[in-house]
Order: C-alpha cells, then sequence, then structure tokens
C-alpha cells in the first residue's frame, strides 16, 4: 500500500508541475489550484509512504516519477524535444527507479 501512495504522490507532483507552467503561462485561479493542490497531494502522499518505505529510496522514486513525468508532459503537450539522446536519459531514470524498488 505504501508503494502504491508513493507512485501516486509522484503522479501528484507531475499534477504540480503541470499547474506551474500553466500558471507560467497564465497566472489565473484554476492554475494556481492545480499547482498548489498538486503538490500537497504529493507532499502528503510521500510522508505516508515514508512511513515504511526508506527516506533514501522512497524520495528517490518520488523525485523520479516526477521528472520523467514531467519530461513526458513537456514532450507530449508542450512540443519540447524528443531527442533520442533524451528518450535514453529517460530510461536510464526509470531503469533506477525500478532498480530502488527491487532492491528495497
Amino acid at each position: 500500500m505504501d508503494w502504491l501512495m508513493l507512485i501516486l504522490g509522484g503522479c501528484f507532483e507531475v499534477v504540480g508541475v503541470i499547474g506551474l507552467k500553466r500558471t507560467a503561462d497564465k497566472g489565473n485561479v484554476i492554475n494556481y489550484l492545480i499547482l498548489i493542490g498538486g503538490f500537497i497531494m504529493s507532499f502528503q502522499l510521500l510522508v505516508r509512504a515514508m512511513e515504511t518505505i526508506p527516506l533514501s529510496t522512497a524520495y528517490a522514486v518520488w523525485t523520479g516519477i516526477g521528472t520523467v513525468g514531467a519530461a513526458i508532459v513537456g514532450m507530449v503537450f508542450f512540443k519540447e524535444s524528443k531527442s533520442r539522446l533524451r528518450m535514453a536519459c529517460i530510461l536510464g531514470i526509470i531503469f533506477s527507479v525500478v532498480g530502488l524498488k527491487l532492491v528495497h
């Protein structure tokens, strides 16, 4: 259950990052609510997951999910680069996060 909370926390981090981008483009109430709500949920789920998952593992996995998610959102919705090197780096992060889960 804690791993599910950690994964959901990483996904809400992506929601917060989307809110951050939207707020940078147009600072309105809805975009600020997405930004603040996404990060509040993300941190709450991270805190709950860290009750049983070690800090170093939980934080690395949470950050990795947020980083990969933000990169994918940037490529899909904001027309950011989809270069092979960028994709290889994203795969490296994914393998690292899965590796941390396997050795936990």
